[in-house]
C-alpha cells in the first residue's frame, strides 16, 4: 500500500506517452505537484515547425488541460540531442539508451531542486526504461515510486524473437535489446512500490518473469474521442461485392510484432474474395514479391494522425492481430468511430467477443481468414456490432477513479 492520493505526485515523462493522461488525471484531482518532461511545445510555438525529421512529432508535445500548469521541460536541449545523434547516425538501440540516460540525468538535476515543501512525502511516477536513476534518487529521499510499464517486457521480446526466427527475411535489421536494458529494468521494478500495466496480458507477462502479482495494478489507457465521432453513424451494404468489397483496415506499424505475417497469409487465402486490406502505417519490412503485389492489398503507408479518421470512417472492420501489445490504442480509436474490431488476446481488453467485435482464438492466417469470411457473409452482423461500439469505460474520469483505487 502506498497511502492515499492526497500525497503530491511528481510525474517524469519522456515523450508524449498516453498523451499525458496520467499527469492530466492527477491535475484534475489537484494532486499533480510537478510535471517534468523532455519537450513541451505550447501552440503556436515555431519549434514545432522545425525541419528536423526526427522532431516532427513535437507538435504533439502539449496538452491543453495543462496549459496553465508550470511544466518543466528541456526542449532546446532535446533538439540539440536529436540533431547530434542524427548527424552521427547513431544505431537505434544506442540512441534509445542514450536518450533514456540523457533524460534521467536532466530530470534528477531538476528533482534536486524540489523539496518536501508540499507536505507529505511525494509519489514519483515515471515510465519504464527511463526511471531507474529517478527511482534511486527518490528512494534516498524517502519518496514512494510508481512505475508505468509501457509494454509486456521481456516476454514480448521473446515472442518477437521467435517470429523473427521463423520469418527472418521480413525484418533483417531487428535486434534484441542490450543486456543492460533489461538489467536496469529489473532494478526499476524492484525499486517501484507499485507497477501500473495497461492490460491483464501485460500483467501476466510480467509475472512470468518473476514480478510479484501484488505489485501490479491493471490501469487501462484513457482516451478522449474526437467530438465528430459522437455524431458519426455507420451503414453497411446489404451484401459485399466486387464493386463494394469488405474493407479491412490495419493501422499502425507494419512490423512482425503486430501480426503482419498472419495478416498476409489471410490476404493470400482470401485473394479471390471481395475483400480489401488497407495497410496504413509506416513499414520497415521486406515483403516477398508475390505477397507485396497481391491485388487485395492496398499499401497506403504512413499518414499524419489527423488523417487517420478518414480511414476509420471508410473501413468496415478494424484488424488488430497483434502478437503482443501493452494495450493498443488504435482499438479505442476504431471503436470511437463505431468500427468493429477483430483483435488478438495479447493486448488491452477493448473487444467483447461478438458484442463490439471479435476475439481471435489464435493469431494465424486461417483464423483471420475464417473470421473475415464470416463478416463477408453477414454484413448485418457488422451493423449490430457497430451499434454497440463505445469507449465510455476508458474516459479520463475512469482513469482518475482507478488511480484513487490504486493508492487508497
Amino acid at each position: 500500500m502506498i497511502s492515499n492520493l492526497s500525497s503530491p505526485w511528481i510525474c517524469c515523462q519522456l515523450g508524449a506517452r498516453e498523451h499525458y493522461a496520467i499527469p492530466s488525471a492527477l491535475f484534475h484531482q489537484g494532486h499533480l505537484a510537478h510535471l517534468i518532461t523532455d519537450a513541451w511545445v505550447p501552440p503556436p510555438s515555431p519549434i514545432a515547425r522545425l525541419p528536423l525529421k526526427s522532431l516532427q512529432s513535437l507538435h504533439d508535445r502539449f496538452h491543453p488541460d495543462l496549459a496553465q500548469f508550470p511544466v518543466q521541460s528541456f526542449t532546446p536541449q532535446l533538439i540539440a540531442f536529436e540533431a547530434q545523434h542524427r548527424y552521427r547516425k547513431t544505431a537505434n538501440w544506442q540512441r534509445t539508451l542514450d536518450r533514456n540516460h540523457w533524460f534521467q540525468r536532466r530530470t534528477v538535476n531538476a528533482l534536486r531542486q524540489i523539496t518536501s515543501a508540499e507536505g507529505d512525502r511525494p509519489i514519483l511516477f515515471a515510465y519504464s526504461y527511463a526511471a531507474l536513476n529517478l527511482f534511486r534518487y527518490a528512494k534516498i529521499q524517502g519518496w514512494r515510486c510508481v512505475l508505468g510499464q509501457i509494454d509486456p517486457g521481456p516476454i514480448e521480446e521473446q515472442i518477437v524473437l521467435r517470429e523473427q526466427s521463423t520469418h527472418p527475411g521480413y525484418q533483417p535489421h531487428w535486434e534484441t535489446a542490450p543486456k543492460s536494458y533489461w538489467t536496469d529494468w529489473q532494478e526499476e521494478c524492484d525499486l517501484a512500490d507499485r507497477i501500473i500495466v495497461n492490460s491483464p496480458w501485460s500483467s501476466s507477462a510480467l509475472q512470468q518473469v518473476g514480478i510479484a502479482a501484488d505489485k501490479l495494478q491493471v490501469v487501462p489507457l484513457a482516451y478522449q474521442p474526437p467530438a465528430a465521432a459522437s455524431h458519426f453513424t455507420r451503414q453497411y451494404p446489404a451484401q459485399f461485392s466486387g464493386d463494394r468489397p469488405l474493407r479491412v483496415l490495419f493501422l499502425g506499424q507494419v512490423i512482425l510484432r503486430k501480426g503482419l505475417v498472419p495478416l498476409l497469409e489471410a490476404a493470400t487465402l482470401l485473394q479471390d474474395q471481395p475483400i480489401e486490406f488497407w495497410m496504413v502505417g509506416s513499414s520497415n519490412v521486406n515483403l516477398p514479391g508475390a505477397i507485396a503485389h497481391l491485388r487485395n492489398l492496398r499499401w497506403v503507408g504512413s499518414v499524419p494522425r489527423s488523417a487517420t479518421a478518414t480511414y476509420y470512417q471508410q473501413a468496415d472492420v478494424f484488424l488488430f492481430p497483434t502478437l503482443s501489445d501493452g494495450f493498443g490504442l488504435t482499438q479505442l480509436e476504431a471503436q470511437a468511430w463505431k468500427l468493429p474490431v477483430i483483435a488478438s488476446r495479447q493486448c488491452g481488453e477493448v473487444v467483447k467477443d461478438q458484442i463490439n467485435g471479435f476475439k481471435l482464438t489464435n493469431v494465424s492466417g486461417e483464423a483471420i481468414a475464417d473470421m473475415l469470411l464470416s463478416c463477408l457473409k453477414d454484413p448485418q452482423q457488422l451493423q449490430q456490432l457497430s451499434e454497440r461500439c463505445n469507449v465510455e469505460g476508458f474516459s479520463l474520469q475512469n482513469l482518475q477513479l482507478r488511480l484513487e483505487s490504486l493508492l487508497s
